[in-house]
């Protein structure tokens, strides 16, 4: 029987006061890949915030990886982001520190002490992401897709049960972009439920999974047509 990593029922989003999506009913199962669709300004980065409690629920009930959304405490958040993996489109890594000391800096921020063990996991991590080599060089000095894996590899850190993605291949090349969401499909393979805003239609004929629209205030899954 699978598990439900995230639920949303009869709830309501509101970013700066305004309603974004309205009735959502939303359920993710453990090893499920989910891709959210819609139109810039749709909602989906709200939803995603909400999940990861940079938003609150405005009405309706939610939990995530067992926190109850409804009831989210600022004191409950940094907990919470221990137990997901989050990445941006826009990689957001600290870019006076070294790949290495990224990944470090977020470990000992969660609370690991033991410098053998912090060690240990990022080389772990970056290795899983094929960037292990490069682990002395700053960001600016990677290209985009070198920095996306390295921001893979801060998500993975703290062994999530569920990556949230906002738009992780929208500044990367069609190349690239294809690279990163095979990565992707390697880390849901090995046990990770994943959730992943995209505008990029052909990566979701590629790389298939549920779809869930975004359009009109409301959060629809959407059936994919099979091709003949």
């Amino acid at each position: 029987m699978q598990n439900t990593v995230v639920s949303l029922q009869n709830a309501t989003i509101q970013n700066e006061n305004k309603v974004v999506l309205a009735d959502i009913n939303f359920n993710v199962h453990t090893g499920d890949f989910v891709f959210l669709i819609g139109k810039t300004g749709a909602g989906k980065s709200s939803l995603l915030k909400v999940l990861y409690g940079d938003l609150l629920l405005s009405k309706g009930n939610g939990s995530i990886v067992g926190y109850d959304l409804e009831h989210l405490k600022d004191r409950d958040i940094p907990s919470l982001r221990r137990k997901l993996g989050v990445v941006f489109q826009d990689f957001k890594l600290l870019p006076d520190r070294t790949v290495f000391n990224n990944l470090a800096f977020v470990l000992k921020a969660t609370g690991w002490s033991d410098k053998q063990k912090i060690n240990s996991r990022v080389s772990e991590v970056l290795s899983m992401v094929n960037v292990g080599s490069d682990f002395q060089k700053f960001p600016f000095e990677l290209s985009g897709g070198e920095q996306q894996r390295v921001a893979i590899a801060r998500a993975l850190l703290n062994h999530p049960e569920l990556i949230i993605a906002d738009e992780p291949t929208g500044n990367l090349d069609p190349e690239t972009s294809q690279e990163i969401m095979q990565l992707f499909k390697e880390l849901h393979k090995g046990g990770i439920s994943i959730i992943m805003a995209t505008h990029d239609y052909n990566m979701i004929v590629k790389f298939p999974g549920k779809i869930f629209q975004c359009s009109g205030g409301k959060l629809q899954e959407v059936i994919a047509k099979k091709e003949a």
